[in-house]
């Protein structure tokens, strides 16, 4: 029998081009009683894959396994092009391309509030953000829940990402452990498995991360899937074919404004990635 749905949502500076929304749901449906949650992606998306889309799908059935949680959105965020990273292309690239990726999602979006940011964006200030932004059109909604019910009701909020994001909390000056503390502990983080990487030993070695791994939860990926961005620029870069790992419409982009060249992987060789200089400024 199909779910009676009453749905609120909010309309996305990002998605207006589209007509697309954010959906935020205060629902009765099978799985009345359990906990909204949206899934927030952040990262390079350079170029999205089908990796990356596959995570958001793996995640979903995961969390609804554990007749906890109802995921009712997902939320793809570029990083900034002051991150610094090599080879990064322009944000408006990596947004078209996520858009252009993501059409046939009923629930995945894209947003551009922190690529537009003036300058790279802690992980951490993108989730308040995002956080904020949907408590508060949660509340303003036409039937807001009641105050006893708001604290169950208003949906949760957790980080998407692949088993080799773990690893980047062992990078020296990379993370503020105040702000690995707020990601984790407050928000959580849903990991995905990938190849021979293991998140759960990440977790091991982090007393900090060990100390709120329930808040962590590890999802296997049974059906290996070692699509990597970084393969496929090689291969864009040396003129070979990359259908399959990508979308057709993403391939065309990619194709009509001449992206991931000999010259482009060359951008912003040899410099610092700006989480380093800022949390040395910070320090």
């Amino acid at each position: 029998m199909k779910s009676v749905l009453n749905i609120h949502t909010f309309s996305s500076r990002t998605e207006r081009s589209l007509d697309k929304c954010y959906p935020v749901y205060y629902v009765v449906t099978e799985m009345a009683g359990r906990i909204p949650l949206v899934l927030l992606a952040c990262g390079s998306f350079n170029p999205i894959t089908h990796q990356h889309m596959r995570l958001f799908e793996l995640a979903r059935d995961h969390m609804h396994q554990t007749g906890l949680y109802r995921v009712v959105a997902g939320i793809v965020s570029p990083v900034g092009d002051d991150y610094g990273k090599q080879g990064l292309v322009a944000s408006k690239h990596r947004l078209a391309m996520a858009r252009l990726a993501l059409q046939s999602s009923d629930w995945v979006s894209v947003d551009d509030w922190e690529s537009q940011q003036e300058d790279w964006t802690e992980t951490v200030v993108t989730m308040r953000y995002h956080y904020d932004r949907i408590a508060s059109q949660y509340q303003s909604g036409k039937n807001p829940p009641t105050a006893s019910d708001s604290a169950r009701y208003v949906p949760r909020l957790k980080l998407l990402c692949g088993a080799d994001f773990m690893n980047t909390f062992k990078v020296p000056g990379l993370w503020r452990d105040d702000h690995v503390e707020e990601v984790v502990g407050r928000f959580g983080l849903v990991c995905v498995s990938r190849g021979s990487l293991q998140p759960d030993r990440a977790i091991h070695e982090s007393d900090l991360l060990s100390r709120h791994q329930r808040s962590i939860f590890l999802v296997r990926e049974w059906v290996h899937n070692e699509i990597s961005a970084t393969e496929v620029r090689r291969a864009l870069r040396r003129g070979q074919s990359v259908k399959y790992l990508l979308p057709d419409l993403v391939i065309e982009y990619i194709k009509e404004h001449n992206l991931y060249t000999q010259d482009s992987e060359m951008k912003n060789k040899d410099v610092k990635l700006r989480p380093l200089i800022k949390q040395t400024i910070q320090d």
